[in-house]
């Protein structure tokens, strides 16, 4: 299976650090952010990656090269629109890298989140892969920043309303298997992810589980603040 790992946003939030460095090479431990993907991925054997850039991208693609510095091989999704394709549009805009033939599933995995989920399961779940299934997300309980959560998680399913009465909702941890045919209807240019994601959810085509590894999602300076301290204590010592 391939991945693409999405590293196109500008990280407004995480300015002044953003303003000359793109997001994925922001220093969290002892390496820039993104090479914690790469590392993972290798060590769960899956080495054809996929990164889309648009903010500084000449930067990432400067920084990581062909990606053989970390047992992986790497090709780039460079996206010219003014401000990126959102995560949708950027998906889309790198099918052709990710499932060639429009019948493969494959892995995305958001730059800038910090996990340490054992990525292999993602491979478990592309060869088990069901006729007519959409995406398999994985979802974690919904962060102070995100009270509300994305979807309802029961039985592996996921809802955009409430099942039945003790079903309770989680946030998308930007980690995901999906399949082409839930961009039938996307169309060129930028747009959002999330409507494919609920639609395809009333139509009975998206799956999902809990993610009870730890997970950080590195979108402000607060939230990488706790990210490098959870490193120090947990990683790094």
């Amino acid at each position: 299976m391939r991945v693409l790992l999405l590293a196109a946003g500008r990280g407004t939030r995480l300015h002044p650090l953003t303003q000359d460095c793109p997001k994925p090479l922001v220093q969290v431990g002892d390496k820039p952010l993104i090479v914690w993907h790469l590392e993972q991925l290798a060590q769960a054997g899956i080495t054809e990656i996929v990164i889309n850039t648009a903010y500084l991208g000449e930067k990432i693609r400067a920084y990581l090269g062909s990606g053989t510095a970390w047992g992986v091989h790497l090709e780039y999704s460079i996206e010219d629109h003014l401000g990126g394709l959102e995560t949708g549009g950027g998906i889309m805009h790198a099918l052709p890298l990710l499932s060639p033939q429009k019948n493969t599933p494959f892995i995305v995995i958001n730059a800038d989140i910090w996990t340490q989920l054992p990525l292999k399961h993602l491979l478990d779940i592309g060869q088990c892969w069901q006729q007519g299934q959409q995406g398999f997300l994985y979802m974690v309980r919904n962060p102070e920043h995100h009270p509300q959560g994305d979807f309802y998680l029961s039985q592996h399913r996921l809802y955009t309303q409430a099942p039945h009465a003790d079903a309770q909702t989680f946030t998308f941890a930007g980690i995901s298997v999906l399949h082409p045919d839930l961009f039938n209807q996307g169309q060129q240019g930028a747009f959002p992810l999330a409507p494919l994601l609920r639609q395809a959810s009333s139509q009975g085509h998206l799956y999902g589980t809990q993610h009870l590894a730890p997970w950080f999602d590195v979108g402000t300076v607060e939230r990488l603040q706790q990210t490098q301290t959870y490193i120090d204590h947990h990683i790094l010592h």
